[in-house]
């Protein structure tokens, strides 16, 4: 299984979903914002109208005449000064005129900036902006009740907000002799919020970036864990218990592998089978756990006469050993057996019950193919037949059953 490409994959979909769950939670974040300028200016254009229609329907309110607070030269009505005495005199506010001033306020207070405005206005200061004339003009062809956008400067967000201010009967007692009925459009109000505190688009984007490299980490973590539980588990199977060596499976496979390579390059491959002698005696006199012992030491000498890293030695079952001779002949794989049992030998295992001598010996099987190939199993089925041959001859020898006359040894 490729742990690697499966990581990838899981890496891949763990990152999509990330960023599908940033871009959906920062959309409906930014929008829920909106909404909640959207719904504060709203709140702030209802209270206006309340007083607005508060003022209109008590026909306007008197206030002293103060430099805030001078006669609106704009209202064209009877009695629009009224003189208490030498020291006060009073001057009519209407609904309109309450709206300015309210709206000074707002923008001293707390930067809200609330605009009265018509397309036809009776006062300059109230000429329509571009984004007021847009709404007004929208206003007057139905196609809105509202209109909110959110505005960038060199001061940073604002959220403009306009509504439609329509003729009520309270109304009429000014503006009935300019024409209007009640319903009409008569112009509209917009408020406009600095955005102080935008939407915590930042955050969300930490958030995820945490989320994601945790999640990251965690992909990581098990990939490597399963990987290794992997290895493990195929070292296991690939990998003879007791010696440490490559055990039957693993040679099989290996033995195909370069049985294919030798017959598309015409190299040579030997086979070497070995097996301690009468090792049935050695583990009567001694026992089992010194027989495992023995088969230890013995494969790990084995492996350890191969001078070359292609070549394998693995363990072919009970005390029988079979090496691996890419591109070796017969008299190169002689030599390796030769100098196996020197190294053999030189142990000096003690073998109390042996007809051949005092110590541990090998026989080995040989087989070599060359020019002809004719399947890796009749290569193991000549090498098994001359080791039979070893052991028909006393044993602790060498027997070649090699189907070439090459002399390139490679070992």
């Amino acid at each position: 299984m490729n742990y690697k490409k499966l990581a990838s994959l899981l890496l891949a979909g763990w990152c999509l979903t990330v960023l599908a769950s940033l871009g959906w939670n920062t959309k409906h974040t930014q929008q829920e914002h909106l909404h909640f300028l959207q719904d504060t200016a709203r709140l702030i254009f209802d209270h206006v109208i309340l007083v607005r229609e508060w003022n209109a329907n008590h026909g306007g309110v008197y206030v002293p005449i103060t430099e805030s607070s001078p006669p609106n030269q704009y209202l064209e009505i009877e009695n629009r000064e009224i003189v208490v005495d030498d020291k006060l005199t009073l001057t009519m506010i209407n609904p309109a005129y309450m709206t300015r001033q309210i709206a000074e306020l707002a923008t001293q207070s707390n930067g809200i900036q609330l605009h009265i405005t018509s397309l036809n206005p009776i006062r300059p200061s109230n000429k329509p902006s571009t984004q007021e004339r847009v709404a007004l003009l929208e206003f007057e062809a139905g196609d809105s009740e509202e209109f909110s956008r959110l505005l960038a400067d060199k001061n940073g967000y604002r959220f403009f907000y306009m509504a439609p201010l329509l003729t009520t009967q309270a109304c009429l007692r000014c503006h009935e002799k300019q024409g209007y009925v009640e319903g009409d459009l008569r112009g509209g109000i917009s408020v406009t919020i600095p955005d102080i505190h935008p939407a915590p688009i930042q955050g969300i984007i930490i958030g995820h970036c945490v989320i994601g490299v945790i999640g990251i980490l965690v992909i990581l973590t098990l990939a490597q864990k399963l990987s290794e539980s992997y290895e493990k588990v195929r070292q296991q199977s690939i990998i003879d218990v007791l010696t440490g060596i490559p055990n039957r499976r693993h040679f099989i496979d290996r033995l195909a592998t370069e049985y294919r390579r030798a017959s598309r390059n015409s190299t040579p491959l030997t086979l070497l089978i070995t097996d301690i002698d009468h090792f049935k005696q050695y583990n009567d006199s001694l026992g089992h756990l010194e027989g495992d012992q023995c088969i230890v030491i013995v494969a790990k000498t084995v492996k350890a006469s191969l001078q070359r890293g292609g070549d394998l030695c693995a363990r072919y079952g009970g005390e029988e050993f079979i090496v691996i001779l890419p591109n070796t002949d017969t008299a190169g794989g002689e030599k390796v057996a030769r100098r196996i049992q020197k190294n053999i030998a030189a142990l000096e295992i003690e073998h109390p019950d042996t007809p051949i001598g005092e110590h541990i010996t090998l026989s080995i099987g040989l087989a070599t193919d060359y020019r002809d190939y004719p399947s890796q199993y009749n290569l193991i089925k000549r090498a098994d037949e001359a080791l039979y041959r070893c052991k028909q001859l006393g044993r602790n020898c060498i027997e070649s059953n090699g189907h070439d006359n090459t002399d390139n040894s490679k070992s």
